[in-house]
């Protein structure tokens, strides 16, 4: 990683030393993707330094808004500052979103934060079996990037309300006549695999509209342990109920269960990971690196 600088947890929390704690533990666990791990500390010696840095990026990004808009005699309006966060499934992406969105609203009190899925923009399940793409999905054919690239052209011209569609894990389709509103947030987080990449057959891209970008990575080993973690809980909890998508793989035997999902890490996941993803890490503006247990141990910003 040639074009970062990597610093150790240590030194990263000493950019920004604090004793405030903004979080409760109890707070913190609500906020936490299922099976996802993140302490108390973590917040401290990581997430607060990086909150003091997304400030500082956009204090210069609203003062440049607001004098483009004065030379341009244009009436003044707020244009989302974006914040895109990308990675693998099952690295913790939703668990960084999420205490991001948080730790913004409670810091900076008087700026919006608002927080989107590219979840929403995945085809629904019915166009994708019709297209042959039900096992391709999560894969950049799988996205309606057209209407992704229409939402954030208008969220970028300040539209007052830009809506967005919604993303079931429970029904593993987009649900009907539901949808995200998003009404002039200072702060707009956009979480999914997809932020960093560059659709072929597209002119813009998502990182064409993204201010700061973050890459959650882990070795593909870890993650893989993690994603079967996730599966196995899951069939003891969320599967059990008869309207999930995957209720079905609870009339299999633990054993059987557990070889159907190691098949899809192996043939959906990982290649989707080791194609399309992980080459995306270098666009970012900070890589979060986790070891064992989903503990952050590097952090790499870029230099330039």
């Amino acid at each position: 990683m040639e074009n970062f600088d990597a610093y150790d947890k240590a030194t990263w929390a000493q950019f920004y030393p604090t004793t405030i704690q903004p979080i409760d533990a109890t707070t913190l666990e609500q906020l936490k993707a299922f099976n996802d791990q993140i302490s108390i500390m973590d917040v401290q010696q990581v997430y607060m330094p990086l909150i003091q840095l997304l400030r500082g990026a956009f204090d210069s990004y609203h003062q440049w808004q607001q004098r483009k808009m004065d030379f341009l005699h244009q009436t003044p309006r707020t244009i989302p500052f974006i914040i895109g966060i990308s990675g693998s499934v099952a690295v913790g992406k939703s668990t960084t979103a999420r205490l991001l969105q948080y730790l913004l609203t409670q810091l900076l009190p008087n700026r919006k934060t608002q927080l989107v899925t590219t979840d929403g923009f995945l085809y629904p399940t019915k166009t994708l079996t019709e297209r042959g793409l039900l096992d391709r999905k999560g894969f950049p054919e799988s996205y309606d990037m057209a209407r992704l690239i229409d939402f954030l052209l208008r969220v970028k011209a300040g539209e007052p309300v830009v809506e967005a569609p919604v993303y079931s894990h429970q029904t593993y389709d987009i649900v009907p006549d539901q949808v995200t509103r998003i009404e002039q947030p200072d702060f707009l987080i956009i979480e999914g695999i997809n932020t960093l990449q560059i659709p072929a057959e597209e002119h813009l891209y998502i990182s064409d509209f993204t201010d700061f970008a973050i890459y959650i990575d882990a070795e593909s080993q870890l993650i893989e342990h993690w994603y079967l973690t996730r599966f196995q809980k899951l069939l003891q909890t969320a599967f059990t109920d008869p309207h999930n998508y995957f209720y079905r793989y609870t009339k299999y035997s633990q054993a059987e269960a557990l070889a159907i999902a190691k098949q899809t890490w192996q043939k959906i996941n990982l290649p989707n990971l080791n194609e399309y993803i992980l080459p995306t890490r270098d666009r970012a503006n900070l890589i979060i690196h986790k070891g064992p247990q989903h503990m952050i141990d590097r952090l790499y910003l870029r230099k330039y």
